[in-house]
């Protein structure tokens, strides 16, 4: 498994895969432009191009190459072999001669594969490759998971992890401090202002629950309107992890350090399900998103909250079961209906399995491991309307409202 610098990217939204991946790719061919070219011509396939003008994946894609022009081409119900987020770059020269091109896949949470699906990013640092290793090698060491982390990574990764929790927090405050209307069709107002005045004014666990959707409702709109998140371990899932942290560390008070270390087992949780299954909605649905970032979340809480090594893989086991099956499916390929409210309610998850495993003595039946494998058996049996195009599930009120205005004003987002 790659360095969790891999799995945790500070940039911008809306979507790691949609945006932020196709970005990086296009950053990348435009360093290697040969003399004579005059244009470029991008073509997006599969979810790119079925979900890509909500998810600004034109935008994205256009900005480096700045200021030839840039033709796009469309192909939603083609695809190329290795995963359904692919894109083709070509440089023409005046003539329309293709004086290079180069294929790439936005695998998820910013991650790229080339056409030979060879992944980017620097090599491998880790030995253990599922939960049940990283387990018997803390037991045999006696080591925390976030110990397993820095043994791994090596002492560089601490400032990092600072800087990342540095950003979640900057995203947090200025989600908590906006006001007005998202950007896109769907003129979806921004919420979490209004749920943390809400919740100061309530006490006990309600008031504790409005508080955990405040701060995950203003990660989540910051990535909606564009703005600079870090993927957790995507951008359309970017709001669990840090209004889990948040809302604890506001609770007990927890150091800089204690908070970097909740982030290392986070995020080997989340490695673990890039590596071993799949982080992209298109590829295995929301179910990876969401469902991850949810595990993520329970481990680092269970972590926070005094667990053991087994009740934080307890949690973060629940934390992706219990989202077997979700479907991503975007209203207008836009990161706001249904994703925004699945990031507060998926936080509030986090904190409920954490709570669920510290009352037990961490022993279960269903691993860790058997939930990644079950998430990847049922991704790839979903059908692909239900996996980021826009054309299944809750996906088609958006495109029926016409014939049924009462369903579509009728939905909570």
């Amino acid at each position: 498994m790659k360095s969790l610098k891999e799995l945790y990217r500070i940039g911008l939204g809306p979507s790691s895969s949609h945006t932020m991946g196709p970005r990086f790719a296009a950053q990348a061919f435009a360093q290697a432009l040969p003399g004579g070219c005059q244009r470029i011509r991008i073509t997006l396939y599969g979810s790119l191009a079925a979900t890509g003008h909500g998810h600004m994946t034109d935008v994205a894609v256009q900005g480096p190459f700045a200021p030839l022009p840039v033709e796009i081409l469309w192909r939603a119900t083609e695809l190329l072999p290795r995963h359904p987020n692919g894109m083709r770059f070509e440089a023409l020269d005046e003539a329309g001669r293709v004086l290079a091109d180069r294929v790439f896949y936005s695998v998820g949470g910013g991650a790229l594969l080339d056409e030979a699906g060879v992944p980017d990013g620097g090599p491998a640092v880790y030995a253990c490759t599922n939960m049940v290793e990283v387990l018997d090698w803390c037991e045999r060491e006696g080591l925390q998971i976030w110990e397993l982390v820095g043994q791994q990574e090596g002492e560089t990764i601490w400032p990092w992890l600072v800087a990342v929790w540095q950003a979640m927090q900057a995203a947090i405050a200025a989600g908590l401090s906006a006001e007005g209307r998202l950007p896109g069709a769907l003129k979806v107002q921004r919420k979490a202002s209004n749920y943390l005045a809400r919740a100061h004014s309530m006490a006990g666990h309600v008031g504790d629950t409005g508080h955990l959707f405040a701060y995950a409702l203003a990660v989540s709109e910051e990535n909606a309107a564009g703005s600079q998140v870090v993927t957790a371990p995507t951008c359309g899932a970017c709001g669990v992890l840090p209004s889990v942290l948040h809302f604890l560390q506001q609770r007990s008070s927890f150091s800089e350090a204690r908070i970097a270390r909740a982030l290392a087992t986070a995020g080997l949780i989340g490695n673990l399900v890039k590596h071993n299954a799949s982080i992209s909605g298109a590829e295995v649905g929301c179910q990876g998103e969401v469902g991850t970032a949810c595990a993520m979340a329970a481990g680092a809480a269970a972590q926070l909250m005094g667990g053991s090594i087994r009740q934080i893989e307890y949690a973060a086991e629940m934390g992706l079961e219990h989202h077997l099956g979700l479907t991503c499916d975007p209203i207008g390929g836009y990161v706001q209906i249904p994703c925004i409210e699945r990031n507060a309610i998926a936080a509030v998850r986090a904190i409920d399995c954490a709570t669920y495993a510290l009352m037990s003595d961490g022993s279960h039946l269903v691993s860790f491991d058997n939930v990644v494998n079950t998430m990847w058996e049922t991704g790839r049996d979903m059908k692909s309307i239900y996996r980021e195009t826009s054309e299944g599930g809750l996906a088609k009120i958006q495109l029926n409202r016409s014939a049924s205005t009462n369903v579509f004003l009728g939905m909570g987002s």
